[in-house]
């Protein structure tokens, strides 16, 4: 009789609850329950909807008890970075929870630095500022008299506040607070540093754990609910990136990753945090992984570009499928125009395709009218700023990288796969697509104590799935391509 645990992997836009059926020798995922994360613009900003989550989340465990009974050994939950709720003296929520990409930490960059010079905070949290990370919009609800700041007693970021109604325990577990900009990666505790300058109130940030602490048991209320008994709830990787990072099978010196989804995320696996004025300098960020790894990685933009592009299409009463996008792309001519995926303009959501063209009419290039076309120029430009990224990493790590890891759910998108061999002139090992769920798995049957430790649950991942090794081509129309990609990005920023 195999033992299930349950992973609830939240995204910003949807979540599931995926149940793994293990014997451990091999995993076996079965979606549980699926469900919409929409996010909400009301006066005062963007917000998240962490009482509808929860919700979901009571549902997917009565689910599972209908369907798994009592084979069900623990649950754990992962979500995106950066995004928190904050709790009175008595543990109540103090208001919705803003969106990360809420527009209230415009500005907020220039503020803080006059606080603590970007390098003085790198040095004691591994994270350059991007509109994104906590601290900013931590310190625009101080700059705006935000009175849940001001009643606030503990700060818990998505996962942890989820965990907290599930067992009664507020902790903030470790991988999760490494996105904030406001955490020692090298102590895994605060930057108290960070936080005392910003004038943010000490006393809101508790208690932190490792990934796979047992936060502690389902509440009562909670077993009543969904008929589940009163099983652990584990902190486990919190951050899907984390989770996605440990769910890819590497080993030894082999740790070039990607994890690919609506971000892209390409980095090292390291024992250290790497924060040299090099790694400041081009961008480069330290966040905590499972088994005491540091994460130093790089944000790109990712499918982010395709899933806003077949959004506004849908809007136009065109609702192509993924499948029928991918046909689009691979018909197109390669190389007409290249975009750079991280500019700002692509941040925010609204009329991609038109922002695509505008971007390729701005700087003097073709500019594309077909879909497939537009598909294309997104694709191979996300694939030829991966290179960019991988020349740093090899410079700064002084070695040569035999392949690249990817997992996630974005190596479906088998053109930007191949693409990616392409570009970074070097195979792509992709899978497992579920490498979020199997990372946040395995860090439970560690925890659990069902697993004896992370690589025995990476090598569980590895005879559990198929991978697909994608090798490089075409080496002489890439360079060329990278020559006018990387030109064009020079153009840009002078």
């Amino acid at each position: 009789m195999k033992k299930v645990f349950l992973a609830v992997d939240l995204g910003a836009g949807s979540g599931r609850v995926m149940a793994a059926k293990t014997d451990f020798t091999k995993i076996y995922l079965e979606e549980v329950h699926r469900f919409d994360n929409p996010g909400t613009d009301l006066p005062g900003g963007s917000f998240w909807n962490p009482l509808g989550l929860f919700r979901e989340i009571l549902e997917g465990l009565r689910r599972a008890q209908e369907r798994y009974g009592e084979r069900i050994v623990s649950i754990g939950i992962d979500t995106w970075g950066c995004d928190h709720g904050l709790l009175d003296g008595n543990g109540e929520l103090l208001g919705l929870p803003h969106q990360y990409r809420d527009p209230r930490s415009n500005g907020m960059a220039e503020e803080m630095h006059a606080l603590m010079p970007e390098r003085t905070i790198y040095q004691h949290s591994g994270v350059r500022t991007l509109f994104y990370n906590s601290s900013l919009h931590l310190l625009a609800a101080k700059r705006a008299g935000s009175p849940a700041l001001e009643n606030a007693r503990t700060l818990l970021f998505m996962p942890d506040l989820l965990g907290y109604w599930l067992t009664g325990r507020a902790a903030v577990e470790r991988t999760i607070a490494s996105t904030s900009q406001l955490l020692d990666p090298r102590t895994g505790d605060w930057a108290r540093e960070v936080i005392a300058a910003l004038g943010l109130p000490q006393e809101i940030f508790g208690e932190v754990v490792a990934p796979g602490t047992v936060l502690g048991n389902l509440r009562p209320e909670v077993s009543r609910l969904t008929g589940v008994p009163s099983i652990p709830v584990i902190a486990t990787a919190c951050h899907d990136t984390a989770s996605a990072v440990a769910g890819i099978p590497m080993t030894g010196e082999d740790q070039l990753w990607l994890s690919s989804g609506t971000w892209s995320i390409m980095g090292l696996e390291t024992r250290q945090a790497i924060t040299s004025d090099e790694a400041f300098d081009l961008g480069f960020s330290n966040e905590l992984g499972v088994d005491g790894t540091v994460r130093f990685l790089k944000n790109i933009s990712g499918l982010w570009l395709i899933q806003e592009c077949k959004r506004q299409w849908a809007l136009d009463g065109d609702d192509l499928e993924y499948a029928a996008l991918a046909e689009l792309a691979e018909e197109a001519e390669p190389f007409t125009a290249f975009i750079d995926p991280d500019d700002p303009v692509f941040a925010s959501p609204g009329d991609m395709p038109e922002k695509i063209r505008a971007w390729c009419e701005q700087t003097g290039q073709a500019v594309p009218a077909k879909k497939g076309t537009i598909l294309r120029i997104a694709t191979e430009s996300l694939a030829l700023k991966y290179r960019v990224v991988y020349d740093r990493i090899r410079a700064m790590a002084g070695r040569e990288f035999p392949r690249l890891h990817a997992g996630g759910g974005g190596i479906q998108n088998e053109l930007l796969s191949q693409a990616t061999a392409n570009a970074l002139g070097i195979e792509v090992v992709a899978g497992p697509v579920e490498a979020t769920s199997c990372g946040n798995l395995i860090t439970q049957m560690i925890g659990t104590g069902n697993l004896p430790d992370f690589a025995a649950g990476r090598e569980l991942i590895r005879n559990s799935f198929e991978f697909r090794t994608f090798t490089p081509a075409d080496g002489e129309a890439w360079e060329a391509a990278f020559a006018r990609f990387t030109s064009l990005l020079q153009r840009q920023s002078c």
